[in-house]
């Protein structure tokens, strides 16, 4: 796997520690390494961290005042929020200053009448979800780590996760941002309408740029009414041809009720079956691809139960499914759900994998993986690749597998060629090399690839616009 090149580094003298110090307070100016090690230990290990100082600052106040420190002495910046990231956006490699924005923990407001809630960049999405659930509304972004992932690094990344079939990415669900930029300044953009049309959309060049632009700091989040009811299913497919068809069907049936549609392979369910306690296979027998499927209702009058189980009679009717089973309990729902969100946990006693979080035309989704599949044959014979895939928004989170009883660094010391393979033909099929989790470190070189030179150019242009020194998140996207 590649690495970036190191950028220069400024000088940070005991003066600059005493005078990042004294605006966010001793304890949170961290030099020692123990203390620095939770910001800099990235979760899969793939990339060293190192900070020159780890700074927590508690206010947009304290954040600006930081940054305009860093821009006048040149000291690069790496803003962090949960630290979860996984193509390394957020890691500090060559002693930069690391701004962690996890002490901004304040609900600023919540009007449920008017379904937003402004909310600062370090409360986890899981405290987002339970503010909006107190006032009876529902923050629909659901990822496996909301309970560390943190609001300010999801809208960096826009992210993604399973509710995006019904809800949208992490774009869809903002109204307005607060950024701090490079040079100190505070963007005060925190909107709450939803038709503004005086000019450029200045916050979706926010999200998604992961740190490279400004340090979001604050932001004003779409709410929606809670469901009322929900039902799950799980289902047996023969193979991703009847995955699609069982997709077209569900949104034919249950239309808007229709809120999450995940894919995963024979071997994803029998990995999380052998590696995570308590996992079970819901189906007897054993099946090429499975299907998780669930409806919701705004009433409890049994809609969603009634959809999902015309949408399977149809599917079944058609062929198209080889067996199923609907969740009778909210314990047997989260039982289905366990088996999708295990998949990272339940994937590392395998040994070395490669990641591939990437996107495609939904009705492209089978061809790319029967042609990823026969790649990585090709490059690695006996690899394991395990997808599973959000699949309609067209997201695949395609990973692969050392073979077994292969060296691991003999197999990761294949990864550029197997990304490179995949990519190849992601973009053949007119997809993206990344779907949600961003660009980084791990996908920086096969940027300009996928993007083209016109829009590296804007890019870059952009870049210097709001960051002339260059000292945000150095070595990352561009």
């Amino acid at each position: 796997m590649s690495q970036p090149q190191s950028r220069s580094e400024g000088a940070l003298t005991p003066d600059l520690v005493a005078g990042f110090a004294a605006i966010v307070g001793a304890q949170h100016a961290l030099t020692d390494p123990d203390q620095q090690l939770p910001y800099l230990r990235e979760w899969r290990d793939l990339y060293n961290g190192r900070a020159c100082v780890v700074l927590r600052p508690g206010s947009t106040e304290e954040v600006s005042r930081v940054l305009t420190l860093a821009n006048e002495h040149g000291l690069p910046v790496v803003p962090q929020a949960g630290n979860t990231g996984l193509v390394g956006g957020q890691v500090a490699m060559h002693g930069e200053v690391l701004l962690s924005v996890g002490r901004l923990k304040r609900v600023r407001s919540l009007d449920p009448q008017g379904f937003t809630m402004t909310v600062e960049a370090g409360l986890t999405l899981a405290e987002a979800q339970a503010a909006a659930d107190d006032a009876d509304r529902l923050f629909p972004l659901s990822l496996p780590s909301e309970g560390s992932c943190q609001i300010g690094g999801n809208l960096a990344t826009n992210a993604g996760g399973v509710g995006v079939l019904a809800y949208g990415n992490a774009r869809q669900l903002v109204l307005g941002l607060e950024v701090v930029l490079a040079d100190g300044r505070v963007w005060n953009g925190l909107n709450r309408l939803k038709k503004d049309n005086t000019g450029y959309d200045l916050k979706d060049l926010f999200i998604g740029s992961e740190g490279t632009l400004g340090v979001i700091t604050a932001a004003v989040l779409k709410l929606f009414p809670k469901p009322a009811e929900k039902a799950t299913s799980f289902v047996a497919l023969a193979d991703l041809d009847a995955a699609l068809a069982l997709f077209s069907l569900g949104q034919e049936i249950a239309g808007p009720h229709f809120t999450a549609f995940e894919v995963m392979a024979r071997i994803v369910l029998e990995t999380v079956v052998s590696h995570v306690e308590g996992a079970r296979n819901p189906l007897p027998g054993s099946h090429p691809w499975y299907a998780l499927l669930e409806t919701c209702g705004l009433k409890a009058d049994g809609t969603a139960e009634r959809l999902l189980t015309d949408t399977l009679t149809a599917a079944s009717e058609r062929g198209i499914i080889t067996d199923a089973v609907i969740a009778s309990s909210l314990t047997q729902a989260r039982d289905l759900w366990r088996l999708r969100e295990s998949y990272s946990e339940a994937q590392k006693p395998l040994g070395g994998s490669v990641k591939n979080d990437v996107s495609v035309p939904v009705a492209a989704i089978p061809e790319f993986i029967r042609r990823a599949d026969a790649a990585m044959e090709r490059i690695c014979p006996g690899a394991r690749p395990i997808p599973i895939s959000h699949f309609g928004d067209g997201n695949v989170h395609y990973n692969v597998s050392q073979p077994e009883g292969m060296a691991k660094d003999r197999f990761m010391a294949l990864w550029d060629d197997m990304v490179h393979a995949v990519n190849e033909i992601v973009l053949d099929l007119n997809g993206s090399i990344s779907a949600e989790h961003g660009i980084g470190v791990m996908k920086r070189a096969e940027l300009a690839r996928a993007k083209g030179p016109l829009a590296m150019d804007l890019m870059r242009k952009i870049k210097a616009v709001f960051d002339p020194r260059g000292i945000l998140n150095p070595g990352k996207v561009l």
